[in-house]
């Protein structure tokens, strides 16, 4: 992490500041910084994906499997940095707006001004509260089949509550165990049908607990209520995802329910334009479901908007001085041009009279 302080950027005005340096952050921050745009990152380093330093992070073209998790963002920071962009340590508390331009403040009292603001703070996963399940968060407790699901091929599954995801993760393994646990519906016939067709097995009850070997340092299983141990590798769950950033209402950010999972996000459009005016969203924040590769495509998607924006502003501005400029009541040195054309020598009474 870049210990950079943030008491070493006050007195400027950035182009933008960006809050958050994971992949969305750091996306856009590499892009802007290519067109010559000022940038500030604020990262609080808490990226989500640090409880799987020991699996890596997938699907990442060129970077498949990098481990840790962090090293993709330390290498994003050194590009941002090589481009002329800052990365310092801080979490944002507070951003707001003052003409036209935002003061962005940490926690510890420092603050940035910037021309816009990019919010790419992530999002928090809201675990099922089940003892010993958070301690195996992202190692062998995990939720997306696309993330983590070749890890767990071939090895034995268990699925709290989640029929689809039951069904993904049957594509990895024959030996899927569907918990009922707090299903908030019941399945349909039909759902029962493609189960028992695919030999899910469903285990009725609630899991009150989960089984580990201290030694190896690995899940064995799930204890339901009745006592009864359910042997597991892995067990798959689904958090509610909730987007970080306690200062996102007093920007005047709309937080939006996500439409397939439980969870909410801030509101964008295409771009990454929040509606509010200066400031745009990318990543998890914006998206939950979003992985890596999403997050930094999403990012750059949000940098040229902002760039395009501040071009527009920039050229008006230009064009307003200019038009200032020439409106000007009486400029000196136009003046005695204009006198020296029309008057010529008589303007210093050289001439005699007509």
């Amino acid at each position: 992490m870049d210990t950079n302080e943030l008491k070493s950027t006050e007195g400027r005005t950035w182009d933008v500041v960006v809050v958050g340096g994971g992949a969305a952050g750091l996306s856009a921050a590499l892009l802007l910084t290519r067109v010559r745009r000022s940038v500030l990152v604020i990262d609080a380093g808490e990226p989500r994906n640090a409880p799987a330093a020991r699996v890596g992070a997938h699907n990442v073209l060129g970077r498949e499997g990098i481990s840790p998790p962090l090293e993709l963002l330390r290498r994003g920071r050194e590009e941002v940095a090589s481009y002329g962009g800052e990365v310092v340590n801080g979490r944002v508390e507070r951003v707001e707006r003052g003409g036209s331009t935002f003061t962005i403040t940490t926690q510890d009292g420092q603050r940035a001004r910037a021309r816009r603001v990019l919010v790419t703070t992530g999002l928090i996963d809201v675990l099922p509260d089940i003892p010993g399940l958070a301690e195996r968060w992202g190692h062998d407790v995990i939720h997306c089949v696309y993330c983590h699901g070749w890890e767990a091929r071939d090895t034995k599954v268990g699925v709290l509550g989640n029929f689809h995801q039951a069904l993904l993760f049957r594509q990895m393994t024959d030996q899927v165990t569907l918990f009922a646990h707090h299903a908030p519906a019941e399945l349909t016939d039909e759902q029962w049908e493609q189960l028992a067709a695919l030999g899910i097995e469903v285990i009725h009850g609630t899991v009150t607990a989960l089984e580990t070997d201290t030694e190896q340092d690995k899940l064995t299983g799930a204890r339901l209520a009745s006592g009864t141990v359910i042997p597991l590798d892995t067990l798959v769950v689904a958090p509610t995802f909730t987007a970080r950033g306690g200062f996102l209402e007093d920007l005047g950010l709309t937080l939006t329910p996500h439409p397939a999972v439980p969870g909410v996000q801030v509101a964008v459009d295409p771009s990454g334009f929040t509606g509010v005016q200066g400031v745009w969203a990318a990543g998890n924040v914006s998206d939950v479901l979003a992985a890596v590769p999403q997050s930094a495509g999403a990012g750059n998607t949000a940098g040229g908007a902002i760039n395009m924006d501040l071009i527009l502003e920039d050229a008006r501005r230009a064009t307003e001085a200019r038009e200032a400029a020439s409106a000007t009541p009486f400029d000196g040195t136009m003046e005695a041009e204009v006198s020296r054309r029309v008057l010529g020598t008589r303007a210093h009474g050289l001439e005699g009279p007509a």
